[in-house]
């Protein structure tokens, strides 16, 4: 199975997650999301992966959350929408194994899909 990490190097969380993987035998294509920002399908996609309210893949203290008129109460299809726009405001890391996905808030959080 492919494993690929949504991955922003200057992350701390993402860092250790990449090791994480390392540690356990993995080696994960690496998306650099924030140089090749995903499209919209791609995020209903990964919405559907993770199998829980996009919401809660936001990071809602960037800047752009705010200045984009967002609010934990704004619809999936606008928020999915702004990401594509401004892709700092998806979390990370994000693993993606198959149909799967999971955020790797705390790290270990992704070893359910080894």
């Amino acid at each position: 199975m492919t494993l690929t990490l949504w991955h922003n190097p200057r992350c701390t969380k993402s860092r250790q997650t990449l090791a994480l993987l390392q540690d356990h035998g993995q080696t994960p294509e690496i998306r650099l999301y924030l140089t090749d920002p995903p499209s919209v399908a791609e995020l209903k996609t990964l919405h559907r992966q993770l199998a829980r309210p996009v919401i809660a893949f936001v990071r809602t203290q960037e800047a752009a959350f705010k200045e984009a008129g967002l609010s934990r109460s704004s619809d999936d299809a606008k928020l999915i929408a702004v990401i594509a726009k401004h892709p700092i405001l998806l979390e990370r890391p994000i693993l993606v194994a198959g149909d799967r996905a999971e955020i790797g808030r705390p790290p270990e959080a992704i070893l359910t899909l080894l």
